[in-house]
């Protein structure tokens, strides 16, 4: 039963324009149709979620919704009591984290975001809801991107050189050089093309920005171009390439030209037969809620409360939902998995 506070809660602290932001497609999203902000807004939560609703709230959309993200702003409590409060707000129908697939083919991945509103909703508007973001997200599957946030400035103009007119206007004895004309070229004469690089080139030019130990000359990116190109012909991805070069990176590399070579070479994926391309149905792009509390993903309607079954029947009974001896063993398997991975080679 919900106990209405009278007493002034505490002031969730501004957000500070240093807050950082999510990467594009994550982070919070504002849900629609929600009532405008009043002094009485989130009276019927306690007191320590009042102030992280209040904070919350007023965070733009894309911004951080990490535990850990939210406690380094609210120096009032630490990361479980910030853990707990979103429970709760969940439950009370302020928010719900989801997931959801984004890209197509072999670029698809997982964006996590927090769904949040002002206005309380319950189960159903959330699950109807939630069910429109993926039907249309399916009819328009667009690159999704997040908004900058508002304190980025935009790019700033180039430096004015002491020619430029803009900086001889301003600095008096200056007369500003005329632009020069150029030359008119022959009928006949054509400007020439720059070549594009290929993706593999690119590929091998990008390790050194990703891992400076891995930073090749242009000459050895020209080298080594042949080597990744019969990986993208054998129909992996460039990021496919990119990870595999750099997992397992030994400690020292003395010579990143002849490792990567090495590995271009030892680590040529198989050459697969073609296969008849075969008319198939558009995948349906599901969007799942996460379980707020444990991160448990399933359907909308699976969730009640953004929880998913044992938490929400621990939140019920006041105690802590028993581990599933099935996802253990399933994480456990992962685990070991990832650490086979990041074995050197």
């Amino acid at each position: 039963m919900v106990t209405q506070h009278l007493s002034s809660a505490l002031h969730a602290p501004a957000v500070s324009p240093a807050y950082p932001m999510a990467k594009p497609g994550y982070g919070k999203r504002s849900a629609p149709g929600q009532q405008a902000r009043t002094r009485h807004d989130f009276a019927l939560l306690p007191t320590r979620e009042r102030y992280v609703a209040g904070f919350v709230d007023h965070l733009p959309d894309g911004a951080a919704m990490s535990v850990k993200q939210l406690a380094k702003q609210l120096p009032l409590y630490g990361q479980q009591a910030i853990s707990t409060s979103l429970k709760a707000l969940s439950v009370a129908g302020h928010l719900r984290r989801v997931r959801c697939a984004v890209g197509a083919g072999d670029e698809t991945r997982w964006v996590f975001r927090t769904f949040w509103s002002r206005t309380a909703r319950d189960n159903e508007w959330w699950t109807t809801y939630l069910a429109t973001e993926t039907a249309s997200r399916t009819a328009a599957p667009a690159p999704d991107t997040a908004p900058p946030p508002p304190w980025v400035p935009a790019e700033e103009p180039p430096a004015a050189g002491p020619d430029s007119p803009a900086v001889a206007e301003q600095v008096p004895g200056l007369t500003p050089v005329p632009h020069q004309r150029t030359p008119p070229q022959a009928p006949d004469a054509e400007p020439a093309q720059p070549t594009a690089p290929s993706p593999a080139y690119l590929a091998l030019a990008r390790l050194g920005r990703n891992d400076h130990r891995l930073g090749l000359s242009a000459d050895d990116c020209t080298t080594l171009e042949p080597l990744a190109t019969q990986w993208l012909d054998r129909g992996v991805t460039t990021d496919y390439l990119t990870n595999t070069l750099t997992a397992g990176l030994p400690t020292q590399i003395d010579s990143p030209t002849g490792l990567i070579r090495r590995r271009l070479i030892d680590k040529l994926p198989p050459h697969l037969p073609d296969t008849p391309n075969t008319p198939t149905d558009t995948p349906t792009r599901r969007l799942l809620v996460e379980c707020t509390d444990c991160g448990r993903p399933g359907p909308p309607e699976a969730l009640p409360d953004g929880l998913c079954h044992p938490c929400h029947t621990a939140h019920s009974a006041g105690g802590q939902p028993s581990p599933d001896p099935t996802q253990i063993a399933t994480v456990k398997a992962h685990m070991a998995n990832l650490r086979d991975l990041l074995k050197p080679a």
